[in-house]
């Protein structure tokens, strides 16, 4: 049971046992913090939910528009900054950052490389002698100690710090960071395009209606706090 739900039957139960008692203090405590609780659960299902009559109410939904907008302001301004891009590319010391490209690199095809250097030795005057010795075939076995050979030399370049340094210098050029941005920008725009309405209002929800949750309750408690004082006080 949620704690909204929970809080406004503790809260009418309240009001049927001072009814049925006919218990001044009981009732008040019990119409206080059904009202607090109510309200307040009401003020919550209005952000979310149009409810007809209400001015303002749904306005989560209604304005996913702006919301979408101060997400892409947000990402741009606060995470995807030139400062915070040259930050990324260089370590706490100022060195420039290495990426480990090993994943990139077991993944790339490298045999057009060998039909490369196949082709030039064709081409070559060893074609002639690589004929008498069986052609193309019978160099056709180097072709995966070939690619072995050439991802290991590719992944020990790219780890090297002279490598690292010429990326770092590649990547700053103002050219190249504001094509980051535009990227990154165009990324965001068109994941966020993506969003609707409703779909919104669910990550909103999923995040906070937890936590909004707990406006019911403090509601219901003062409310009922602030009734025990009604009930007190002299008419």
């Amino acid at each position: 049971m949620n704690k909204s739900l929970l809080t406004n039957l503790t809260a009418a139960l309240l009001v049927i046992l001072g009814t049925v008692l006919n218990n001044a203090v009981i009732f008040s405590m019990g119409i206080f913090a059904l009202s607090g609780a109510v309200t307040n659960w009401l003020a919550v299902h209005m952000l979310f939910e149009k409810v007809p009559g209400l001015y303002g109410s749904g306005v989560i939904p209604a304005r996913f528009e702006e919301f979408k907008a101060g997400i892409r302001h947000l990402m741009m301004s606060q995470f995807f900054t030139v400062e915070n891009i040259d930050r990324f590319l260089s370590d706490q010391k100022g060195q420039a950052s290495h990426f480990d490209l090993t994943p990139i690199i077991g993944k790339v095809d490298l045999s057009p490389a060998f039909d490369s250097l196949v082709k030039t030795i064709e081409e070559s005057s060893f074609g002639s002698m690589l004929s008498m010795f069986g052609g193309v075939e019978a160099i056709e076995p180097l072709r995966q100690p070939f690619i072995e050979k050439m991802q290991n030399s590719l992944i020990e370049i790219s780890t090297s710090d002279k490598f690292s340094e010429l990326l770092r210098e590649e990547l700053e050029q103002p050219d190249v960071v504001s094509g980051m941005q535009e990227k990154v920008a165009d990324i965001i725009t068109k994941r966020l395009d993506e969003l609707t309405p409703e779909l919104v209002k669910d990550i909103i929800q999923d995040m906070i209606r937890t936590h909004l949750g707990w406006l019911v309750v403090w509601g219901g408690v003062f409310g009922g706090l602030i009734g025990l004082l009604a009930a007190f006080i002299p008419a």
